[in-house]
């Protein structure tokens, strides 16, 4: 019936979206950084309906009886500067399934890098970027969880964005 017909529409419009998971340790601090600054990029370049965009936590540290704890005050205050919100985002760990439907999973260290592959396995469809590998650099993005620097950590965040955004033109995927 018509139920299936709209279920196959919104499924496959889905399926034609870029989806992008951004992974940080406890998901309150960078990630969601990341996640909201790109879901403002894309909007501001008329883009947002190609995205599928979210983000995760490779540690279950910030999520207590399922319920994710919410973006670290830092996050909130550098996100609210920039008149970005992000007032209904929760900590979610990242789950196998993860692996098999998003087309980009982007983490923020080595440490990320390590843990992902724990709980999603081998990387065999090229999936997994390190942020600042965009940037053509292997370094980490600095947690402002120990430095307290969310400047710091916007920079870095933002100059990965951005080089990725010229990463997914140069594949002509924008």
């Amino acid at each position: 019936g018509l139920r299936s017909v709209v279920y196959v529409i919104i499924k496959t419009k889905e399926y034609l979206m870029i989806k992008v998971m951004f992974v940080c340790h406890g998901n309150i601090c960078r990630s969601p950084m990341a996640e909201f600054l790109f879901k403002d990029m894309v909007k501001k370049l008329g883009i947002a309906d190609k995205f599928k965009i979210t983000s995760s936590a490779t540690s279950t540290e910030e999520i207590w009886n399922d319920i994710g704890n919410p973006v670290h005050p830092g996050t909130v205050k550098k996100l609210s500067s920039l008149g970005i919100s992000c007032s209904d985002k929760r900590a979610v760990q990242i789950t196998k399934a993860d692996y098999q439907y998003y087309d980009y999973i982007i983490c923020m260290d080595n440490m990320n890098l390590r843990n992902i592959h724990r709980i999603c396995g081998e990387d065999i469809d090229g999936k997994i970027f390190k942020m600042l590998s965009f940037c053509g650099e292997n370094g980490d993005v600095a947690d402002p969880w120990y430095t307290g620097n969310f400047d710091e950590t916007y920079y870095d965040i933002n100059r990965g964005l951005n080089a990725f955004l010229e990463y997914l033109k140069k594949q002509r995927e924008i």
